[in-house]
Formats: C-alpha cells, structure tokens, sequence
C-alpha cells in the first residue's frame, strides 16, 4: 500500500516472528490508514528451533538453512498486515542470530550479541535519514524477557535514535532526523493473567505459559498507549500463522516450540519513554500529540541530543 498521510512508523525487532506477535494489530491498523511503516529485523532467526518435524532439517545443527526459510515466512507474514518495506539490519544475513542467553551461540563470530553497538546502530540511523519515522518501536533494557537479540535490538536502536538527530554524525547518511516519540512494548500484567487463564479452560495445547513467558509484562500503570486491534485482529492472527517453523496457531490461541499455550492478544500496549505524551492518558495513537514539525531535526539537537526525549513521567504532567 503505497503510504499517503505523512505519518511513518518504524519498528525494531530481533527475529522475524516477533514483529507479528508484539506487532501485527498495530502494523495491520497504521498500514490501513496510509501510514508508511518500516521494519527492520536485526537477524534471520537461525537459531530458532522448528515446529513442523517435516522442516526439522532447517536447524542451525543440520542444514543450517533456517534464516534463508524465515525470509519467505516474514515477506508473507507482511504482506498479510500489508507492510512493504521490510528490512534486515545492515542487509540480510550481516547479524546471526545468537541464541538464548548463556548458549556457545552468544560468542560465535558475527552474532548480533557481540555487535559493536555504534557500528550496528550505523545502519539503523542510515534507515531513519531515508524513511524520517515520527515514532519509533522497540523493546526495553531487558529485551522484553531477557533474549541477548532483544537486548541488543534496545541497545541499537535507542542509540540510532541519538545519532540520527546529530547533524555531526556521518552526514553522508543523510540529514539529521530527529524521531518525536519511542516506545518500548509492553503487556499489562493483569491482562495477560487474564489471557493465559483462559488459554488454560479453552487452548488445546498441552500446557500453559506463565507471565514470565511472555515479553514485556509490566504493571498496568506503565502503560501509557493502548491500541485496540480488534478489527485487525484477522491480520495479526494471518501473520503470525505465516512464520510456521515458530508458531501454532489454535484459534484464539498460539503456542511456541515449547508447545504452551498463550493468548493471541488483538490489543497493543506500549509505554512511551521518550517524546511527548498526547493530550489525554492513555493514548490510543502512537502519533498522538504530533504536529507537522514535531519530527524535524535541527542543529540544537546535536548540542542536547536529550532535550526534547522526556520521559513520559514528565512530559505527560
């Protein structure tokens, strides 16, 4: 869908999948309304385990073809949300994926933990000149839930976000682009236990998830943003079904390799940890609040590359 209103969203994310679980309501609903929606995937999931046994042979510890197959997986899961600029971090395959945390993976050469962040973040900021995003999507310190891609994904592109704004900084990138708002993921803690005690009366897997499966569960009051995907829903259930190798879907429920049972959760929460907060909390708009020269960036950026990223603590009093 070619973008029409002017806005332009980018995301971050470290596997192709996550996009589609944390993600895909929001990108399906901004897409739709002519939004330009960018997304960049810092690795192609090479260590990720297989769910079907007939694909069994894309494993890192026999084919080693996993990453080229989950391309395919992510071009479909896309276009399901009608998202067409989809892109990996420094061009395909220039990050491995390293595993989870404390595995061999995490010190093998080229795996995106051991990345020089400045370098890495290099490329994100060559993105952000090009596509100008007024709102900027990721996850938090930890990651959401402790995966060194996820960390290294928040360490990236928090640190594109600085340097995209400084007029000094590699100005053959492009000029200096300021980003308005960045907002981590989020799952309200109360909506999940909710979720996943429904998913244990009703989900036909073997097991259930616990809060600590899932990423980014903060207590409600963190949240700043809330976006209703009902009417997306459909989407976001399409595009995570496309990234087959990591994801069963069951209805109103999905499971991972670990088989247990999680909610497919329409509604997207977010905190906003820097720019300015809307007029109202909770937001139900990522660009809420931003006018037409919220997003551009000018010399004094470079002076004070902090000056306009208040937290939303107080930019919302």
């Amino acid at each position: 869908m070619t973008p029409t209103s002017g806005r332009s969203l980018l995301l971050v994310h470290a596997h192709p999948d996550d996009e589609s679980i944390g993600n895909g309501a929001t990108m399906a609903r901004y897409a739709a309304e002519g939004a330009r929606v960018t997304l960049v995937t810092c690795t192609l999931g090479e260590g990720g385990e297989v769910i079907p046994p007939e694909l069994a042979r894309l494993t890192a510890d026999r084919d080693d073809t996993l990453g080229a197959h989950r391309i395919g997986e992510l071009t479909a899961a896309m276009r399901e949300v009608g998202v067409t600029d989809v892109r990996f971090l420094g061009g395909p395959g220039r990050y491995r994926d390293s595993g989870m945390m404390g595995v061999p993976d995490n010190d093998v050469p080229g795996c995106f933990w051991r990345a020089d962040v400045d370098e890495a973040a290099g490329h994100l900021v060559a993105v952000v000149r090009e596509v100008r995003p007024q709102v900027l999507v990721t996850y938090d310190e930890n990651g959401g839930y402790g995966h060194p891609d996820h960390i290294q994904a928040h360490r990236v592109a928090m640190r594109a976000h600085e340097l995209a704004a400084d007029p000094a900084y590699r100005p053959e990138l492009g000029p200096a682009w300021r980003i308005a708002k960045v907002y981590w993921n989020r799952m309200p803690r109360s909506v999940i236990e909710r979720g996943l005690a429904e998913t244990a009366a009703a989900a036909p897997f073997p097991g259930t998830a616990g809060p600590a499966d899932v990423p980014g569960v903060v207590d409600d009051a963190a949240v700043t943003t809330v976006l209703d995907g009902a009417a997306y829903a459909g989407r976001k259930a399409a595009a995570m079904a496309a990234h087959s190798t990591q994801i069963t879907m069951a209805g109103a429920f999905f499971a991972l390799s670990n088989d247990l049972g999680q909610p497919l959760i329409a509604t997207e929460y977010y905190q906003l940890v820097r720019g300015q907060a809307g007029p109202r909390l909770p937001e139900d708009d990522l660009f809420a609040g931003l006018g037409a020269a919220d997003h551009a960036a000018d010399p004094g950026d470079a002076a004070d590359p902090t000056a306009t990223d208040r937290p939303v603590e107080e930019s919302a009093r």
